[in-house]
C-alpha cells in the first residue's frame, strides 16, 4: 500500500431523475474485499484547468453515461482521508446537486480500478434509500436527501466533512 497521502481536488454529484430518485452506484474497495461495499453518488478528480461544475458533467458521461444533466449549486464540501485500492487519498470535495432525464446508459469511461470497484448502478426512491441503512458516501446523504429531491437547496454549501466517530461508524469498527 502507498502510504503517502494522494492529495487531491474532486467533485461529486447526487442526481436526481423526473421521479425524483437518486443515482446511486455500488462500491467496492477492490483491494480490501472484506470490507464490504456501500452506495456512492457519481465524481471523481478534478482534472488540471477543470473547474467543478465541469468535472461532474464528466464525471457522469464516464461513470453513468449521462449526458444531459443540468447542473446546479455545490450544497456540500467536505475534506475527506481514504484509502482506496491501496492508495491513501487526502481530498477536498466540492458535491454538487443535479437533475438529469432519467437516461443512463452504463459507464463510458471508468479507470482501471474504478472498474474493478464500481458494480451495479440503481435509481433509488429517497425513502427506500433512507430506510435500508445501506452505507453511503457522502456517509450523510440520507439526512438531506428529501430536502435536496425538492430542490430546497441551501444558501452556502454546507460543509459535511465526517468526524473521526463518524468514520469509524461508517466502517463498522467499535
Amino acid at each position: 500500500m502507498v502510504k503517502w497521502p494522494r492529495r487531491r481536488q474532486a467533485a461529486r454529484v447526487v442526481v436526481f431523475d423526473p421521479a425524483g430518485r437518486v443515482l446511486r452506484i455500488s462500491a467496492h474497495d477492490a483491494a480490501r474485499r472484506s470490507d464490504g461495499h456501500w452506495w456512492e453518488v457519481p465524481g471523481g478528480g478534478i482534472d488540471p484547468g477543470e473547474d467543478t461544475h465541469h468535472a461532474v458533467r464528466r464525471e457522469l458521461w464516464e461513470e453513468a453515461g449521462i449526458a444531459d444533466a443540468e447542473i446546479g449549486p455545490v450544497v456540500f464540501t467536505q475534506a475527506v482521508e481514504f484509502t482506496f485500492g491501496g492508495w491513501h487519498f487526502d481530498q477536498d470535495e466540492w458535491i454538487h446537486v443535479a437533475r438529469c432525464s432519467g437516461e443512463s446508459t452504463g459507464p463510458k469511461g471508468l479507470e482501471a480500478l474504478e472498474a474493478m470497484a464500481f458494480g451495479e448502478q440503481r435509481w433509488w426512491e429517497a425513502e427506500d434509500l433512507i430506510a435500508s441503512g445501506e452505507r453511503t458516501i457522502p456517509y450523510p446523504l440520507a439526512e438531506h436527501l428529501i430536502a435536496l429531491r425538492d430542490w430546497e437547496l441551501p444558501p452556502e454549501p454546507i460543509d459535511i466533512t465526517p468526524t473521526p466517530d463518524e468514520v469509524t461508524a461508517w466502517r463498522g469498527q467499535p
